[in-house]
């Protein structure tokens, strides 16, 4: 119990600085103007609006959070400004929380379980990849690392470094492979050497979208005639520091390739953040990642009420 409380307060601690940068906006803004003694009027509630939208919360999302604001202080009859920012975490928290979906590898019965990591290139896609892979082989599973982004040198190599750290075992093909061909592979590999997790990095040149969509649909149809159900995940990553792009890109691979969970990295780079309220309102698709730093600790399973706590906590 103890220990479990220590890791709790690691990961509050990690995220709260991690997000220094979104709380000084969107927190810190808020606070700025439900100072105490102010009273209620439109012109808070619409300042109060400018700072959600000022902080990627997004207009949907920041529509929603307003009306659950007005809502609760109509039904508590508040009059003072300072009690709405405990309101404001408390709606923010009922839009996550149906999203808090941290990854497992559970599911997959004796076969290995697929992963098909998807990313426009920038997005730290092969970073959090290596990632996976150094928690996973950390806790005694071991790893297929595949890399399918064959026109890219550049992410065949730090794929290659990062199986090296994470002691996973690698697969590539030439310069300019059939993707498909270096996926199949790997889950031929993962079977053969009874490994249970198979992560897949792929291509992100989104400035040829409809070429890219139908080679990543070819690449997971592959997959899926070689082990039925696979892959089990379809992971799309996404970079906090993009806002309100990371949604449009989103929506460009969920609705070719049906995203099953997001990982969305950068959240210290950026004051932003609010991007993931926007996410889990605009896109319902469950979240398994945040990253909040370089480190090999720093992408951090979501959990919406740590999440959420860290980013509403004062930092003085």
């Amino acid at each position: 119990m103890k220990k479990g409380k220590k890791e709790k307060g690691g990961i509050f601690q990690k995220l709260r600085r991690g997000l220094a940068k979104t709380q000084g906006l969107l927190v810190g803004g808020a606070d700025d103007l439900l100072r105490p003694g102010r009273g209620l009027d439109e012109a808070l509630y619409e300042e109060l609006e400018e700072v959600l939208i000022m902080a990627d919360v997004g207009v949907s999302a920041t529509t929603r959070l307003m009306e659950g604001v007005r809502r609760e202080v109509k039904k508590k009859g508040i009059a003072d400004a300072h009690e709405v920012l405990p309101l404001l975490r408390n709606e923010v928290l009922e839009i996550l929380e149906p999203y808090e979906a941290p990854f497992s590898i559970e599911g997959s019965g004796k076969d290995p379980f697929v992963v098909m990591v998807l990313g426009v290139n920038g997005t730290g896609k092969t970073t959090t990849i290596g990632k996976i892979a150094h928690r996973y082989n950390s806790l005694g599973t071991k790893v297929v690392l595949a890399a399918a982004d064959t026109f890219r040198a550049a992410a065949v190599e730090q794929l290659e470094i990062w199986s090296q750290r994470a002691g996973a075992h690698f697969i590539k093909h030439g310069s300019g492979a059939d993707p498909s061909a270096v996926a199949f592979d790997a889950v031929k590999a993962a079977q053969a050497r009874k490994y249970p997790l198979v992560l897949i990095d792929t291509a992100g040149r989104l400035h040829t979208k409809e070429n890219l969509m139908e080679e990543l649909k070819k690449v997971k149809r592959i997959i899926g005639r070689e082990l039925p159900g696979a892959p089990h995940e379809v992971l799309l990553v996404l970079d906090a520091t993009t806002g309100q792009n990371a949604i449009a890109q989103a929506r460009t691979f969920h609705e070719a390739l049906e995203v099953t969970g997001i990982a969305l990295t950068k959240l210290d780079g950026t004051a932003k953040g609010g991007i993931i309220v926007a996410i889990a309102e605009e896109l319902g698709i469950p979240l398994r990642f945040v990253g909040v730093g370089e480190g090999i600790e720093d992408l951090q399973d979501f959990h919406a009420e740590i999440f959420v706590d860290a980013l509403f906590s004062q930092t003085t």
